[in-house]
């Protein structure tokens, strides 16, 4: 369960956000007119083929919209779900031609398939197995506790890098704001989750469509702990069980995207029903610690993966005019996200992965390289980049701690991990830009609840007039060191390629 991301930002690299709104902005609407009806042919393949998921991408008036639908009936597919507001349609089909057909439709912008292997069962970004508290670690963690510390405070060291312990004692976030953790599902029942979990502000949007019944956000099994690791990070509660979160005043959501089995995907049709669901219920601040299976960069010309940019991206900017700001981490592939070109091997993650070289500017990373998402890299308790950490400047906008096994911490454990709570009352150490993530989303909840009418750039403003930029390194960067230079940070002491606008700080989030 390791997958990553990356992504441009709006104030510092104007013209690929502009490029990706334009892109976005011309997709052809139609090559001809709407299929009168559907042919013999059409009725005789219908189900010839592997039964796929699709998104279809329509302008959003009602006759438009219902006209697609019955275009959309007529050619084989099946509506999961309408999102009329954005324009999206989740479809259904084992039509083989079902997108190609659906994009010579009148009214239709873009259509493409999700995924690319038939319908049965997108990807974290946390680095590495999940390795769990033992018995021995938490006693030695308790005896280290101070007075005012929870329990396994004296293991996270991640709150005191940047300031989260000092915080809490001035203000811990308030109730009115809430964090949605888009992911593989929280278990609410957990000791240090529970007092600040919303239930109402919850729901599964496996589907492609919100399923609101009691539990149905809980993580399918123990091995899907990726949300309730993030959820804790960011509002355990401060109550004497067991760990901290970054702002644990404020209330945590889960919005479970990831399929259950042992894939976890996390595919665009879940993900668009999260970001809709997520915007019309409240939440005020997104965490996106995953990419959008099964393409790691989404090429535009590529119908397929067009369709799927367009229709996250319509989504994801409907939460935001909703007030909503997203967080997604930037990816654990060590890649400079301003290069010219990327190797990408992994996609796509449903059946077979082939090598691929890709244009960062011209593919995107969703939802992270959307217009408006904050990017988040990772440190490690050294304070520098993360071994594992994506980069890139003008695509990183700060970052946040997300563990470093080569970073050693003066803790009772000694790991360099982020320590947060696991399923079924348990904790647990991993490390990655997954990790980072929800600690940027903690300090802009902290920075909502000191300024709720602030708006998603504007808070996008002050997470990073308040980070601490340490600058590029003096020495060329051996992230694991073995003597190899791992990457090259481009860019000065106010912003750059490591870190954006720098390290985000609780401390000063509330001062």
């Amino acid at each position: 369960m390791a997958h990553l991301r990356s992504r441009r930002r709006l104030a510092l690299a104007v013209p690929v956000v502009l490029s990706l709104t334009a892109t976005l902005g011309f997709l052809p609407s139609a090559a001809s007119a709407a299929t009168s009806a559907a042919s013999a042919d059409t009725a005789a393949r219908a189900a010839d083929g592997p039964g796929l998921a699709y998104v279809v991408n329509t302008r959003t008036d009602h006759r438009t919209i219902e006209s697609v639908r019955q275009e959309i009936i007529r050619n084989g597919g099946s509506v999961v779900a309408s999102y009329d507001r954005i324009g999206v349609i989740v479809v259904h089909s084992a039509n083989p031609d079902f997108g190609a057909r659906m994009r010579a439709v009148r009214g239709v912008r873009s259509a493409g398939a999700t995924r690319t292997a038939p319908l049965t069962a997108a990807g974290t970004t946390d680095e590495g197995a999940v390795r769990v508290l033992s018995k021995a670690e938490a006693a030695r963690a308790a005896r280290a506790a101070t007075a005012g510390q929870e329990p396994l405070e004296a293991d996270q060291w991640d709150l005191r890098a940047i300031g989260a312990d000092r915080a809490a004692a001035i203000d811990p976030g308030s109730r009115s704001v809430t964090v949605g953790v888009i992911d593989t599902g929280v278990d609410d029942t957990h000791p240090d989750i529970a007092p600040n979990f919303s239930a109402s502000q919850s729901a599964s949007c496996v589907s492609g469509k919100a399923d609101t019944t009691y539990g149905a956000w809980r993580p399918a099994d123990a091995d899907h702990y990726h949300g309730t690791h993030v959820a804790g990070e960011i509002a355990a509660a401060r109550n004497g069980i067991g760990v901290a979160g970054v702002a644990p005043g404020v209330k945590v959501a889960s919005i479970t995207v990831a399929q259950p089995d042992s894939t976890s995907l996390f595919y665009p049709e879940s993900v668009v029903c999260a970001f809709v669901f997520a915007a019309d219920h409240g939440i005020d601040i997104t965490n996106n610690s995953y990419y959008v299976d099964p393409w790691l960069y989404n090429c535009m010309d590529d119908p397929d993966q067009r369709a799927i940019v367009d229709a996250v991206n319509r989504a994801q900017l409907y939460a935001q005019r909703k007030g909503t700001l997203n967080v997604a981490s930037a990816g654990n592939s060590n890649d400079d996200l301003d290069a010219d070109a990327i190797t990408d091997t992994s996609s796509p993650d449903d059946s077979t992965a082939g090598t691929r070289t890709v244009d960062p500017h011209e593919c995107f990373d969703v939802p992270t390289q959307l217009p408006g998402v904050v990017t988040v890299s990772a440190v490690g308790a050294k304070g520098a980049k993360a071994y594992y950490s994506s980069y890139g400047r003008g695509v990183v906008d700060v970052a946040g701690p997300g563990g470093d096994r080569f970073q050693i911490p003066d803790t009772p454990s000694k790991n360099g991990r982020i320590l947060s709570t696991l399923p079924n009352g348990q904790y647990g150490w991993l490390q990655g830009t997954s990790m980072a993530s929800p600690h940027v989303a903690a300090v802009a909840a902290l920075l909502k609840s000191a300024h709720p009418h602030a708006t998603p750039e504007r808070l996008q403003e002050l997470l990073k007039a308040q980070a601490d930029n340490p600058g590029c390194p003096a020495e060329p960067y051996d992230g694991d060191g073995d003597g190899v230079v791992d990457a090259t940070c481009a860019g000065g002491k106010r912003v750059n390629g490591f870190y954006g606008f720098g390290v985000v700080n609780a401390l000063r989030a509330v001062e």
